[in-house]
């Protein structure tokens, strides 16, 4: 049986992590490599690093940043944030990633996510999606929108359909994040995952809502997610992955268990 994974999640701005409640609210909850190295070592099976303000700033990603954390890590590292063309993500790798997060850009110019794979291999493409669902729409679930800009722009997009058209593209995974359920600790949100998660084929990472080991085994069993990301749990204290994945394996979901 394929295992789950649990990815820890370093929001950062300014060259800290921050964490906020649906992208604003903003709190400083530490150094990236510090955060990256200890998450590591509680049993994280990724590191998921955003430099959250880069597109809406119109910059690069933090590569120093990137190196530093790099240099802490033995589980896989993905980047995103500021990444606009192949050249951009090959810095990253570079820098110490081995997978890219693109968001913004790929909305702009689908070709990317073509251009990333082709030269670094799906598996190093994710595609993040920040999601909202539409409270006047018919269909909320099928009608949600794809935001962008850190969750400043509408785009029009609708979730599903452009998650079919990232793997077409060449996308290795889709992270999805609910700016609805994000830093709530209310749960993800388990029925758009369970939607992008039966649209595609590739691996769905659900993003927003942790709080409890129940809310993880609802995005593992009702969600069909294949991996979960969460920050603030991680961040201040309420648990560790370790600890989540003694419980997630307990509550009979596969898990890898780090010794």
């Amino acid at each position: 049986m394929i295992t789950k994974r649990i990815i820890a999640c370093l929001d950062v701005h300014a060259g800290r992590v921050v964490k906020g409640v649906q992208f604003v609210d903003i709190v400083d909850a530490g150094d990236p490599a510090e955060l990256a190295a200890r998450h590591a070592r509680e049993g994280a099976d990724e590191i998921v690093l955003l430099d959250i303000t880069a597109t809406h700033e119109g910059r690069a990603t933090l590569l120093g940043t990137v190196r530093r954390a790099a240099r802490e890590l033995f589980v896989p590292f993905c980047v995103g944030g500021g990444i606009r063309s192949a050249r951009d993500a090959e810095q990253v790798f570079d820098a110490g990633a081995d997978k890219v997060s693109v968001n913004s850009a790929a909305l702009a110019d689908p070709a990317l996510i073509t251009a990333i794979g082709s030269s670094f291999g799906a598996q190093a493409v994710v595609v993040a999606i920040d999601a909202r669902r539409d409270p006047a729409a018919v269909d909320p679930i099928r009608d949600a929108q794809v935001l962008v800009q850190g969750g400043r722009k509408v785009t029009g997009r609708r979730v599903v359909e452009w998650a079919r058209e990232a793997e077409q593209r060449g996308a290795g995974e889709i992270l999805l994040t609910s700016m609805d359920a994000d830093g709530t600790r209310a749960g993800f949100d388990c029925e758009l995952t369970a939607a992008v998660s039966q649209a595609v084929s590739i691996p769905v990472i659900a993003s927003g809502g942790a709080g409890t080991v129940a809310h993880f085994t609802d995005v593992f069993t009702r969600g069909k997610a294949d991996a979960a990301l969460a920050a603030s749990i991680f961040h201040f204290g309420v648990t560790s992955s370790r600890a989540l994945k003694a419980e997630l394996a307990q509550a009979g979901i596969p898990m890898r268990i780090p010794c």
